[in-house]
């Protein structure tokens, strides 16, 4: 890059750091105000707390980094222009390519960034904290629920023991879980000790019953067990039961999911909708970037008004975005929509280049013609 490239790439690199850490931090502060129950109901660390509301940041950082780059490349090219800094480069010679340079490495930058948030860290960060929100509720359910208080884990899930005995084992247990429509469990035992076996968090009830009752159903069915192994992340979300679900898949395994596995089955547009996600994500970073360019690369005098490309710049950016957000939902009910899912932002990254460009392609045809009258 010559001087002028590396001024220009420090004020938009500068520019989109900033950009992305401001909104990350903002977003990250009001979804993470709601998990404060961390502290307040479940008796959390400060460190838990930013621990799983950490985990968040990279599917932050995946969807607000084309939009932090369009910001960067808009701020970049109005101060350029505000202090007339592009009119006397152009003024020098600088051609429409050579002032691009700077941007086009700033563009592959952030989509590259982008590309491994969505492909690789953002899949890895919903794992974890899946694990994290099991240990949670696992030390809440064993450490710091009260004896001889019932108490309310989830919306229509409630436990309650008589007192901790010797080893931290939970003496009298009785638990309610009356979350399935239409279905009510009552678990009842006589101690329970908690443990891990691999990633999985449960609680081995000992010597006790099980009551199922069925709406309809005149009597309840009840299983007497000596053990039985009770999953504790069932404690949490109904989610937090089910099989890994899209989001919590590395790409790998969305690229050769298991189309017999039930849960795959009964949901597979989604699976496909959220791998073909991952990989336009990037392309999305790509069109905001060239968007921004192609409105405001053109050099012009302060008396000119640049608020109405500005304006066109983050209309085009919406409207790309607010498609393929459509083209997302669409994916997942037919798969007939993957190309337009790719087709939205490469046709708008390729509109953009050819409107930013349009005066170095119309000018060799224009001297064409000139040669031709001549002649």
């Amino acid at each position: 890059m010559s001087l002028v490239e590396r001024y220009i790439f420090k004020i938009s690199g500068s520019a989109f750091l900033i950009a992305l850490g401001v909104l990350t931090a903002v977003i990250w502060l009001t979804q993470a105000m709601r998990d404060f129950d961390l502290m307040t109901t479940k008796g959390q660390s400060l460190i838990v707390f930013f621990h799983i509301t950490g985990l968040i940041i990279p599917s932050l950082l995946m969807v607000i980094s084309p939009i932090a780059l369009f910001i960067a490349t808009v701020f970049a090219l109005n101060k350029l222009n505000g202090d007339s800094e592009l009119v006397v480069a152009a003024s020098a010679g600088l051609s429409p390519f050579q002032l691009f340079r700077p941007f086009a490495a700033l563009i592959v930058a952030g989509s590259l960034f982008c590309g491994v948030m969505s492909l690789w860290a953002m899949p890895w960060s919903f794992r974890a904290l899946r694990y994290a929100i099991s240990e949670v509720h696992t030390d809440f359910l064993t450490r710091i629920v009260r004896p001889g208080a019932f108490n309310g884990l989830d919306y229509g899930l409630y436990f309650h023991y008589r007192e901790r005995g010797p080893g931290g084992a939970l003496l009298g247990i009785f638990m309610l879980d009356q979350r399935e429509p239409g279905q009510s469990n009552v678990y009842l035992a006589e101690r329970g000790i908690a443990t891990k076996v691999g990633d999985q968090n449960y609680l081995v009830l000992q010597t006790g019953t099980i009551q199922r009752q069925d709406k309809g159903s005149a009597a309840p069915a009840i299983v007497m067990f000596d053990s039985y192994a009770l999953d504790l992340d069932r404690f949490g979300s109904r989610a937090d039961s089910a099989p890994l679900r899209p989001r919590e898949r590395s790409t790998w395994d969305l690229l050769h999911y298991d189309t017999s596995e039930p849960y795959v089955k009964l949901d597979e547009g989604h699976f496909r909708a959220e791998l073909h996600e991952r990989f336009t994500a990037p392309l999305y970073a790509l069109a905001m970037g060239m968007i921004a360019f192609a409105a405001l690369g053109a050099p012009r005098t302060t008396r000119q008004n640049r608020g109405v490309a500005i304006g066109a710049a983050v209309l085009a950016a919406l409207l790309l975005r607010v498609g393929g957000f459509g083209a997302s939902a669409l994916m997942a009910r037919e798969a007939s929509a993957v190309p337009l899912a790719y087709a939205l932002p490469l046709g708008g990254a390729a509109v953009a280049a050819l409107y930013a460009f349009r005066s170095a392609f119309r000018h060799p045809f224009g001297r064409a013609r000139a040669v031709y009258a001549a002649a």
